[in-house]
């Protein structure tokens, strides 16, 4: 088996090159342009929402209108009106706040979903080296912990965020219609308002991104360690891995906790201002209703006015941390979807005449001074099957990926000719030894290769690599539930069942990396026999496990500490005496030693 690019596993330290984080300018340009398409939307729930708030605005002024009734003696019946008025206003805004704040919901949904396909799209678009490099962790923690904070944001903050800023500007309003007094008096409470927000928000955006950085860097540590469980022991690190969890994990703590005091100071700052602008109004009020200038009624309703601020002005103000929490998880999504297209596309172009894969001058490095590629040039002509061979760590598997197009190489060019069967057919098709089985129906699983493939289209590509009969001979057959909770696949049925995918998806180059290294040596001929009719009228690329699969093929590719040493037929390299021709001897070898008694 082959070892990954960064060795034994949990050994990682923590220079780990993190996928980008967007800019506040990219954050919110591609939040205009996921908004874009539901502009309607927008401007009808703001519109709903308007109303709804300017409604819930006579009611201040209709309770003053009852006090300035009753200061004046006037009957109980004088009280019906504004009474009745008062519940009509209550059901009329109810509606309308409902109308509005689901539209405004449905928006976020929306915005979010989308956000979620591009998220997805882009990260299973982007070279395999730059997620080794960025770490597991990373892409763990955005697509969990930073969704579920935009998510969470979208379903409650965003709609009453809304109703919040609308609430206090149409408020502040109404209080200058009522004397323009009034409103100065409660604009005392904005400076501390504005001192407050400000001292918050220069604070929590470093403290909420630096927060999911410790997050992420905490959940890679933890996927390292328990993932490379078994060598951590073997080398006797678990020590070092017990310090380095908890280390991580006491800078995440230790974030949070600074999160907490920021919040605690905030609502502190708040509070103060609320007595301030209430006191000042009530102050107002006083001399105002003193030197007849307004009625007791209008006095108590700019109070009122002002006391129902304290809800939105609060949530608005306390939204904001959890405005800064989803904006920071929000730039880290955005920092994915926003990659260079450049650095997702696959590095195909067009090949000359003939050549159905062109591999020019290509290096590749894991990191300063981890080359594993040379300078490889290798040229696939149409319809040939080569094999790759040579020692474990001579670069095989990478440059395999190199060809399939999951990575970009350091240096020179991977060209695959443009002739896909269909507009919307892969060029290529990568079979590895690790093949993840769906979830779902088997039929469902094969489907991911071509969703329009019908019962029958299944059964022959089934058959091609003969695997129909066990499919067949399972439960409920196309529509057995595999997968996780589902009816396990050995290793080797697995296989087979990537092998279908594959003629399903029937690209005209395929890569086998050590498609069978995983079934062992039964295992390993059965699926011989079931590549060899998976690949026949395609271009292929095989990493060899086993020295069988050089034999069978046209031509042979040998490898050595990344560089192409031999390249010809089985017999001519086998009477050249060169590498491949040890290797055949130590192969074929072992196998008779196997053999004998």
């Amino acid at each position: 088996m082959t070892s990954t690019p960064s060795g034994i596993p949990g050994t990682a330290d923590d220079s780990a090159e993190l996928l980008p984080i967007a800019s506040g300018a990219r954050t919110r340009a591609a939040l205009r342009t996921l908004i874009r398409p539901d502009r309607g939307r927008a401007l009808l729930g703001l519109g709903v929402l308007v109303g709804a708030t300017a409604v819930g605005l006579l009611v201040q002024p209709l309770l003053g209108r009852i006090v300035d009734l009753v200061a004046d003696g006037r009957p109980a019946d004088a009280l019906t009106p504004p009474v009745v008025l008062l519940l009509v206003v209550a059901v009329v805004q109810g509606v309308t706040t409902t109308l509005g704040l689901t539209q405004v919901a449905r928006l976020g949904e929306t915005v979010l979903a989308r956000l979620r396909e591009q998220f997805v799209e882009r990260a299973l678009q982007l070279p395999a080296d730059r997620l080794e490099r960025a770490g597991a962790g990373d892409l763990t923690a955005r697509v969990t912990g930073d969704v579920a904070r935009v998510a969470e944001a979208v379903r409650s903050a965003l709609p009453e965020m809304a109703r919040s800023v609308l609430a206090i500007v149409l408020t502040l309003g109404a209080m200058a219609l009522l004397d323009v007094r009034f409103l100065l008096a409660a604009l005392l409470a904005v400076p501390v308002q504005a001192l407050t927000a400000r001292w918050y928000v220069r604070r929590a955006v470093t403290v909420y991104a630096d927060q999911r950085v410790a997050n992420g860097a905490q959940q890679q540590q933890l996927l390292e360690t328990i993932g490379g469980a078994v060598t951590v022991r073997g080398h006797r690190l678990e020590e070092q891995h017990t310090e380095k969890s908890a280390r991580r994990s006491r800078k995440a703590v230790e974030l949070t906790m600074r999160s907490v005091h920021l919040v605690l100071g905030f609502y502190a700052r708040l509070h103060i201002a609320e007595y301030i602008g209430l006191a000042a109004v009530l102050v107002t009020g006083f001399f105002l209703v003193r030197d007849g200038s307004v009625s007791i009624g209008t006095a108590t309703a700019a109070a009122l006015y002002f006391h129902s601020l304290f809800g939105p002005v609060n949530a608005a103000l306390v939204l904001l941390d959890d405005a800064q929490s989803a904006a920071a998880g929000l730039a880290r999504l955005v920092g994915v979807t926003a990659i260079e297209e450049s650095a997702v596309q696959l590095p195909h172009q067009r090949t000359e005449a003939g050549a159905a894969v062109t591999v020019d001058a290509v290096s590749h490095a894991y990191g300063p001074g981890r080359t594993v590629l040379h300078e490889v040039s290798l040229t696939l002509r149409a319809g040939e099957h080569v094999a790759l061979v040579g020692t474990s760590g001579a670069g095989k598997s990478t440059l395999a990926r190199l060809v399939a197009g999951v990575q970009q190489p350091t240096g020179g060019t991977v060209s695959v000719a443009q002739s896909a069967p269909g507009p919307a057919g892969p060029s290529v098709v990568l079979v590895t030894q690790e093949v993840h089985v769906f979830t779902g129906t088997l039929g469902e699983d094969l489907r991911l290769a071509r969703p329009d493939a019908t019962d029958a289209d299944l059964r022959t590509a089934l058959a091609t690599v003969h695997a129909l009969e066990w499919a067949e001979a399972l439960p409920e057959g196309l529509a057995t539930v595999v997968g996780e909770g589902g009816h396990r696949l050995d290793p080797a049925r697995a296989q087979q069942l990537a092998l279908a995918r594959l003629v399903l998806a029937d690209p005209p180059v395929a890569v086998l990396d050590e498609a069978t290294a995983e079934a062992g040596s039964a295992g390993a001929r059965t699926l011989e026999r079931s590549a060899e009719p998976a690949l026949a009228g395609r271009t292929a690329l095989v990493v060899a496990h086993r020295l069988t699969q050089a034999v069978a093929a046209d031509r042979i590719v040998v490898l050595e500490a990344g560089r192409v040493v031999e390249s010809g037929t089985h017999d001519e390299l086998r009477t050249a005496d060169g590498p491949y021709a040890t290797l055949w001897r130590a192969w074929s070898g072992s196998r008779s030693a196997s053999r004998t008694p």
